[in-house]
């Protein structure tokens, strides 16, 4: 059973930045791809960026490209989400999963219990 633990979170400013870590208590066969959600109260649980674990390709939502970069350490286990020029509607709780290269939560099989990210204006 893969176990994710996120950390970073927290309240910051307009402007602010982030760095959200995600780590792994292993590495197994399913886990092609690292990604990122997101769920702000009263809306589903949207996609964010994933990274593939061979080869570092990345994918981001339009709505955090340019601001957030997803990245990896292979050594550790862990992924990291670098969140710049955070904005209010960047608030929700954040949860890191494992599983295919995909968009959709049903992508992926193993999920963290996730993290509060909460930006004031």
């Amino acid at each position: 059973q893969v176990q994710l633990v996120e950390s970073g979170g927290g309240l910051v400013q307009a402007g602010d930045s982030l760095r959200l870590s995600c780590a792994a208590s292993q590495r197994t066969w399913s886990m092609y791809s690292m990604g990122w959600f997101r769920q702000a109260p009263a809306k589903e649980r949207e996609f964010v960026a994933a990274v593939i674990w061979a080869g570092g390709d990345t994918r981001y939502a339009d709505s955090v490209k340019g601001r957030f970069t997803i990245s990896k350490d292979d050594a550790k286990n862990t992924v990291y989400l670098q969140m710049n020029s955070l904005k209010p509607e960047d608030t929700a709780v954040y949860y890191c999963a494992t599983g295919s290269w995909g968009t959709k939560t049903t992508d992926y099989n193993y999920w963290g219990q996730g993290t509060q990210v909460t930006v004031s204006s």
